[in-house]
């Protein structure tokens, strides 16, 4: 995925101050300091992008946290020296992009602790369950918060999921058809007896999409019997949260894919105030 981020970002502060920010337009051309806190604890993200924006409007910025790293309720990370119309008129755009991106960083921190204490092996992933638009922002998120960003975009390798199979007709028959086209070959199966027909196919990823732990084992345990699971990756997604994780982190899988990351997030509040 290509992104000109300077213009995806101009893009989001042109969608909040339209015609033009009124407000601001009532105040001196003053120039002031302020600073950016966060009112809970969280897992930083999206700082770059807040430092970019200011830039680009010839605002002097101060980094006092860097993405991904921890901040506590009250901490401070960002002063901001400039022009007072300015700086408020792009405060709610960083503050929202901000607000999101730490909320994704934050819970996917969350669910990668819990994970890497039972299994050091297994990897938390997100999904392409992102707010349209802001994929390529809700993916880096992850990845601040220790996840990984997985398939960015339908273009990057194939996923052969239900509708797929269900339009084509045979799940061996479609993986040989993207196999002999493309690399990777990814498929979603809501079976154990599915699972087991795409890998012999030579599907080199197998999602078990709902599966439950007990289910997931003896699949994988038929693979490991059939010799080929060192071959395979194995996803698991379905219905799973930071209640839940820890059972299927229990698991022999390699990926657990959780698309509440990015599609059910709570962002993180921030205020921006001017100090002087």
């Amino acid at each position: 995925m290509t992104v000109n981020v300077e213009s995806k970002l101009e893009e989001f502060l042109k969608e909040d101050i339209g015609a033009g920010d009124i407000s601001s337009s009532l105040l001196p051309e003053k120039y002031v300091r302020a600073k950016i806190i966060s009112k809970q604890d969280a897992v930083i993200a999206g700082v770059k992008f807040a430092e970019t924006i200011f830039n680009i409007h010839k605002c002097d910025v101060q980094i006092l946290k860097n993405d991904g790293e921890k901040i506590k309720a009250g901490g401070c990370l960002l002063i901001i020296n400039g022009i007072a119309p300015t700086i408020l008129s792009c405060e709610r755009t960083i503050l929202n992009l901000l607000s999101r991106m730490s909320g994704i960083a934050t819970y996917t921190n969350k669910l990668v602790q819990v994970t890497k204490r039972i299994n050091p092996k297994i990897s938390v992933c997100a999904t392409r369950k992102t707010a349209p638009g802001l994929r390529y922002f809700d993916k880096i998120a992850v990845e601040l918060g220790g996840g990984i960003r997985h398939r960015m975009d339908l273009n990057e390798f194939v996923i052969l999921k239900d509708n797929h199979i269900a339009v084509y007709g045979s799940i061996e028959n479609l993986i040989k058809q993207a196999k002999s086209k493309y690399k990777i070959i990814e498929t979603e199966v809501d079976s154990l007896s599915d699972a087991l027909l795409a890998a012999k196919a030579g599907s080199d990823v197998i999602m078990l999409d709902n599966f439950s732990t007990e289910v997931i084992n003896s699949t994988i345990h038929e693979l490991t019997k059939l010799g080929i699971r060192k071959k395979i990756k194995i996803e698991i997604s379905g219905g799973i949260n930071i209640k839940n994780i820890s059972k299927y982190a229990k698991t022999t899988a390699d990926w657990i894919s959780i698309g509440a990351i990015t599609n059910s997030v709570s962002g993180i509040d921030f205020s921006l105030d001017v100090i002087s």
